[in-house]
């Protein structure tokens, strides 16, 4: 019987990679680059990049500019009076992120070299009032453009700033009455949307609020050498938190308060608050008082709750008196009757973290008594909580170390 041999060939396939010169080729985005000067007149948006400011850069009225995350600013304090301004009726849009925070510097990295961003908006102001008593609902800004300021739309808005860092700024203006600061709002509104900026060693208030709606989140105000937070003009943003000051080199006070006299119910409210001064911290020079954590002025008033703060033990010598410095100051008789006695200041969950006495008073001719349940005090008071990041980290120093 024959034997029936089948034979099979079996076929064998080969898959083969591309060679590296097939590899597709990966193009690194493109990155802006350029100067930004003068008067803006058409929106625009800065991409990723690096770029010069150059002179007093105004954001007309009706126009908005963008910077994407990533992008850095630099001035140059010997091409005269740098600044970035948002007129009224603009817009300026800054949308870092915490790993690319969006960075306006100077070149010199000397404090007091530009004018550093200063935004006006459409929001009622009270800069005082009339000898018949009739509050006074302007004024003209003090950063040396003499713009006047104050309006009826309390939810304006002048744009969206977050994650931006403002360095070295605070340039004083030679006519010796006008200063800049990191940030200057006047009579910004409501519709405004501040969150997680830094202002970093400049010669003058880290930001300051000049009237306006507007509220703030998130704020770092480090190594500046006049206060950390100011306000003045009847400010009365309500949603303020997270507000970390740390006072370091040379610095006034902590917080200063005030509304320009007029006697008002509709002060600001701020949460989480922590304001230290390192020790050895001067106070600026021609200001030898000023080295209180909070201190209230003409009828300046306000909530503030869940405050730590540490290291406003310093004194100052003003001819043979030794000042001690206080958590809280209440520089004069008015302020003191209208705000504290009438119940329209509150500090409430305050820790201090070393010997600072709790409260002192401008004159000798007034004593400080708040009124039941309007001052606490707390051990377990934890203040600003901060997210860390790219955000709060300069040449290499994380800004949150000592929060």
């Amino acid at each position: 019987m024959k034997k029936l041999v089948f034979s099979i060939a079996f076929l064998s396939l080969v898959f083969t990679g591309c060679s590296s010169s097939d590899d597709d080729v990966v193009t690194p985005p493109v990155l802006g680059t350029g100067e930004i000067t003068g008067d803006v007149t058409a929106s625009k948006t800065y991409i990723k990049g690096t770029y010069t400011l150059s002179g007093t850069v105004r954001i007309k009225s009706g126009i908005t500019v963008t910077f994407e995350a990533g992008s850095v600013i630099t001035a140059d304090v010997t091409n005269g009076t740098d600044a970035l301004l948002v007129e009224k009726g603009g817009m300026l849009n800054i949308a870092g992120t915490a790993a690319e925070p969006v960075v306006f510097t100077e070149k010199s990295k000397t404090a007091g070299s530009w004018g550093g961003i200063i935004m006006f908006g459409e929001a009622p102001i009270v800069s005082g009032k009339t000898a018949d008593g009739t509050p006074i609902t302007t004024a003209t800004s003090e950063d040396g453009t003499n713009i006047v300021y104050g309006g009826t739309n309390a939810t304006h808005s002048s744009g969206s700033l977050k994650y931006a860092r403002v360095e070295y700024a605070g340039k004083k203006i030679l006519d010796g009455n006008s200063e800049m600061n990191g940030f200057s709002f006047y009579a910004v509104g409501s519709g405004t949307v501040l969150e997680n900026l830094v202002s970093y060693k400049g010669a003058d208030d880290g930001f300051e609020f000049y009237g306006g709606t507007v509220s703030a989140k998130n704020l770092i105000s480090y190594g500046n050498t006049d206060d950390s937070f100011d306000w003045q003009d009847g400010w009365q943003g309500q949603a303020n938190t997270n507000w970390y000051a740390y006072q370091t080199g040379a610095g006034n006070f902590g917080m200063e308060i005030e509304a320009k006299s007029v006697n008002n119910a509709f002060g600001p409210k701020v949460s989480n608050i922590t304001l230290r001064r390192a020790a050895g911290t001067a106070t600026e020079a021609g200001n030898p008082l000023e080295i209180d954590a909070f201190q209230f002025k003409k009828e300046g008033n306000g909530e503030y709750s869940n405050i730590v703060i540490s290291g406003y033990t310093n004194t100052a010598i003003s001819g043979t008196t030794t000042i001690n410095a206080v958590a809280v100051r209440i520089q004069e008789a008015a302020t003191n009757t209208n705000q504290v006695n009438g119940g329209k200041i509150k500090m409430l969950n305050v820790k201090i973290a070393d010997s600072t006495p709790l409260t002192g008073a401008g004159v000798s001719t007034i004593t400080v008594a708040f009124p039941v349940g309007n001052f606490t005090t707390s051990t377990t008071a934890t203040g600003a909580a901060l997210t860390p990041g790219a955000w709060a980290i300069v040449d290499g120093v994380n800004l949150l170390s000592n929060l």
